[in-house]
């Protein structure tokens, strides 16, 4: 069983991660925190396996309380659940060592596919009979793979692939790669080849947009 806290200020998040968390088998809700200074306490007091945890805070932020984690709690892994949208703040978070990253409002099966992916990497990383390889270590930041498919090619890095993902991830509207490049500020360039081995493992669609003058647009959408 793993057990999770929820450290929100805002009482109808906190009960919606609850609610939804209940619904997934394998995991058991401790507590609830509104605050960090709340949630560090609860930390010092109880073990925690998992933290669910809103950035934008009064007092200690999520942040601030990410960073006392990563040092202090090595035991405990972090799931952000926050507004915060700015591609520097997922930068920061990831950077810190946060499992995954979940941007309000949020659905079911958002959050369920998070809730998963992390049990998972718990039973690969924690099972004896599993021999650490480099899948295994690419499922621990939640790269995900189709079974049978090789590591990623060369030029692709585990965690600029997880910051475009969770940035493709937010979009409600088809986009191309100058609209990417705008909210990440990495060069169309590079953010190709990290487009087309999304592609290639089934999260990437496209489709080409005839509606202006001149050569038309690739435009892409996020499939999960």
């Amino acid at each position: 069983m793993i057990r999770t806290i929820i450290v929100e200020d805002d009482p109808m998040v906190a009960d919606l991660a609850a609610g939804y968390l209940e619904r997934i088998d394998g995991f058991c809700l401790d507590h609830t925190a509104r605050s960090g200074e709340a949630g560090l306490e609860l930390l010092r007091t109880c073990h925690v396996d998992l933290v669910l945890l809103d950035v934008f805070m009064p007092g200690m932020d999520g942040m601030e309380l990410l960073r006392i984690i990563k040092s202090q709690f090595f035991h405990s892994d972090v799931i952000m659940i926050t507004a915060a949208q700015n591609s520097e703040d997922i930068l920061r978070a990831l950077r810190l060592g946060v499992a995954d990253y979940i941007v309000k409002p949020f659905t079911f099966e958002r959050f369920r596919e998070s809730m998963l992916q992390f049990q998972e990497k718990r039973r690969l990383l924690m099972s004896p009979e599993v021999p650490m390889t480099q899948d295994i270590l690419d499922r621990r930041i939640f790269i995900k793979k189709p079974e049978g498919t090789a590591g990623r090619p060369k030029g692709v890095d585990a965690q600029t692939l997880e910051t475009v993902a969770g940035v493709l991830r937010k979009q409600a509207a088809p986009f191309s790669l100058k609209d990417i490049e705008q909210l990440t500020g990495i060069s169309r360039i590079s953010l190709k080849k990290y487009f087309d081995y999304l592609m290639e493992t089934g999260r990437l669609g496209s489709a080409k947009d005839y509606g202006g003058q001149g050569r038309p647009v690739t435009l892409y959408n996020w499939l999960g």
